[in-house]
C-alpha cells in the first residue's frame, strides 16, 4: 500500500468518526448514555421538588404538554433560561390567548357549517358555590366556552332559562341544534321555555345525569344494593386510610375508587373495581403478613376481612 492510499483510508476513517458523532452515534452517544444513567435520579428529584414545593397536582405529570415541554427543553440544550414572571403573566399570556382565539375561529366556522350542541356541566366548588361550565360540541370536537357562578340562578326556571338563552345568543341561534342540561325539574322547565322561544333547537336531558339518577334510585330502594355499596365503601375507606395496606395490596396500578365521576356512578364503579381485584384482595386478607400485622389482629380489621372473604 502506498502513502497516498494509506492517507486516504485514514481520512475516510476520520470522516466516519465525525459522521457518527453528528448523528448521535458512536463515542458521543455512549457518553450521553453514561451521563443520563448517572444523573437520572438527580433530575427526577429536581422535577418532583418543583411539583412538591409548588403544590402541583400529581396528575399534571400525565399532561402531554408537560412531556412535550421536557422534550423541547432537552432539544434546546444546556443554557436554556425559562421565561420571566413578567413574560408569563403579560407577553406570553397574550400570545396564548391570541392562539386560542385563532383555534376557536376554526371551530366557529364548523358550527356554521354543520351545527353544534351547547352542553352545560354543573358542579359545586370547595366554597359550596354552584358553578356551571358551558361547552360547545361539533364534528370538529368540543371546546370550553365559559363558566358562570349559578348560586343565585340555578334555583328558579326563569333564571335558568335566561342563562341558557344567553348562551344560545352568544353561540348564534342559527348554529345551535340542541342544548343539553341535567334533568332537574328547573332545567327541564327552562328547556321547554327555551324551545318555545328558539323553535329551531331542541332541549335534551343529559344521558349521564339520567343514568346517575337511576343509580341513586337503585341504592335508595333496593336493599341488596344499599348493603353492598356500604360494604364496598367500608373496604376502600379502610384500605386507603392505611398506607401500609396499599403497599401489601397488588392492584396492578389500578385504584379502587374513581373520584372523577358523579357520586352514585362512583359507588358502582368502586364495586366494579373491587370485583376485578377480588383475587388480589382475597390474597392480601388471607396472607400471613396480614394475619400477623396489627391490622389483622384488630377488631375493625377482622370485620373488613370478613366482608372481603364472605362468599
Amino acid at each position: 500500500m502506498d502513502a497516498d492510499e494509506e492517507c486516504g483510508q485514514s481520512f475516510s476513517s476520520s470522516k466516519n468518526i465525525f459522521k457518527n458523532k453528528s448523528t448521535g452515534e458512536g463515542v458521543q452517544a455512549t457518553l450521553n448514555q453514561m451521563y443520563k444513567k448517572g444523573d437520572k435520579e438527580k433530575v427526577d428529584a429536581q422535577v418532583v421538588e418543583f411539583f412538591y414545593t409548588s403544590a402541583i397536582p400529581f396528575n399534571a405529570i400525565r399532561n402531554p404538554a408537560f412531556i412535550k415541554m421536557c422534550d423541547m427543553i432537552a432539544r434546546y440544550g444546556v443554557g436554556y433560561k425559562p421565561p420571566s414572571y413578567h413574560d408569563i403573566r403579560e407577553k406570553l399570556l397574550k400570545q396564548a390567548v391570541e392562539k386560542t382565539d385563532v383555534v376557536l375561529e376554526e371551530y366557529k366556522e364548523e358550527w356554521k357549517r354543520a351545527g353544534c350542541t351547547v352542553m352545560s356541566d354543573g358542579w359545586t366548588d370547595k366554597k359550596r358555590r354552584s358553578i356551571c361550565n358551558f361547552l360547545v360540541n361539533s364534528p370538529k370536537g368540543t371546546v370550553f366556552l365559559y363558566s358562570l357562578d349559578t348560586s343565585n340562578i340555578s334555583k328558579t326556571a326563569d333564571k335558568v332559562f335566561k342563562m341558557l338563552d344567553d348562551v344560545v345568543e352568544f353561540v348564534g341561534e342559527e348554529n345551535v341544534v340542541q342544548v343539553v342540561t341535567d334533568n332537574a325539574a328547573n332545567f327541564k322547565a327552562a328547556g321547554d321555555l327555551l324551545m318555545q322561544k328558539r323553535e329551531r333547537l331542541y332541549w335534551t336531558p343529559c344521558a349521564a345525569h339520567c343514568i346517575d339518577l337511576i343509580f341513586e334510585d337503585f341504592e335508595k330502594h333496593l336493599k341488596v344494593h344499599e348493603i353492598t355499596i356500604k360494604k364496598g365503601r367500608k373496604i376502600t375507606a379502610y384500605i386507603y386510610g392505611r398506607t401500609q395496606l396499599i403497599s401489601i395490596l397488588i392492584t396492578r396500578g389500578r385504584d379502587l375508587i374513581s373520584p372523577g365521576v358523579t357520586r352514585f356512578a362512583t359507588a358502582y364503579l368502586t364495586l366494579s373495581f373491587l370485583h376485578e381485584l377480588k383475587a388480589s384482595l382475597m390474597n392480601m386478607f388471607s396472607s400471613e403478613e396480614w394475619q400477623t400485622s396489627k391490622f389483622g389482629t384488630s377488631q375493625e380489621g377482622r370485620k373488613v376481612q370478613n366482608m372481603v372473604l364472605d362468599s
